[in-house]
């Protein structure tokens, strides 16, 4: 998922409820401080966390910051690119991003002291040039478990997403070693067409029917006396 969009809520309340700890996350983000990820996060269940954008979990930064959550900061493409790569069975890739700063240099923090000092730092990658271009050699990633929600799914594990919270989920599928989707609609077989469908069954190991939880909106952004809000981007149609 991304923010609150496209998160496996009913995986993540039962990873919670099952009780399971030392957990090591792989996310654009860890949800906010009570919902998603974030519920994990509260309880201490997650011991590191490859990720990208954090900034809107104050108890992630409070327990980065204090010591107790190890962070592999992470560029947002080059995280895609990773799980991409892993699942389609690239181990590591070369690529611009984090060129001349602390992603290839080393020494960006990873783990603190609780008195505030460095414990623990990334080292330094190799960074070959291509052309009089300098890269940067990442390597893929591929997760024991990948945790995914889908609009749409079959019982071969064939899977829709719908709008933008597909984004991160289709590669997270594709990249883990044992795939579990969550479905608001399952369906038969046969029953998706086929040209619709944006993750093959041959990516997912199980699938399971979500249950009806709460679809909450991180960020609400409306109009204000009927003119469009700064940054708002284009009006919402009449009634939608």
């Amino acid at each position: 998922g991304f923010g609150l969009c496209g998160i496996p809520v009913t995986l993540i309340d039962a990873l919670h409820r099952q009780g399971t700890s030392e957990l090591e996350t792989v996310s654009n983000n860890c949800g906010v401080d009570d919902w998603g990820l974030g519920i994990l996060l509260s309880d201490h269940r997650i011991r590191r966390t490859v990720s990208s954008y954090v900034g809107e979990n104050k108890e992630f930064a409070r327990q980065y910051l204090s010591g107790e959550l190890e962070v592999e900061l992470t560029p947002q493409g080059t995280l895609a690119e990773k799980l991409r790569a892993g699942g389609a069975g690239i181990p590591a890739f070369f690529t611009t991003a984090g060129v001349g700063t602390q992603v290839s240099e080393g020494g960006l923090p990873q783990r603190y002291d609780g008195d505030g000092s460095v414990a623990v730092a990334s080292k330094a990658k190799e960074v070959r040039s291509f052309d009089g271009v300098d890269y940067v050699l990442e390597e893929s990633l591929r997760p024991d478990f990948a945790l995914v929600h889908a609009w749409k799914g079959d019982r071969h594990g064939n899977l829709v997403f719908h709008a933008t919270a597909m984004n991160f989920n289709p590669l997270c599928a594709q990249a883990g070693r044992i795939t579990i989707a969550e479905v608001e609609e399952l369906v038969e077989p046969g029953e998706l067409d086929p040209a619709q469908v944006h993750t093959p069954g041959i990516f997912v190991q199980r699938v399971v029917v979500a249950r009806d939880v709460e679809k909450r909106v991180e960020k609400r952004t409306v109009s204000i006396g009927g003119a469009p809000h700064p940054g708002a981007g284009l009006n919402a149609p009449e009634g939608a």
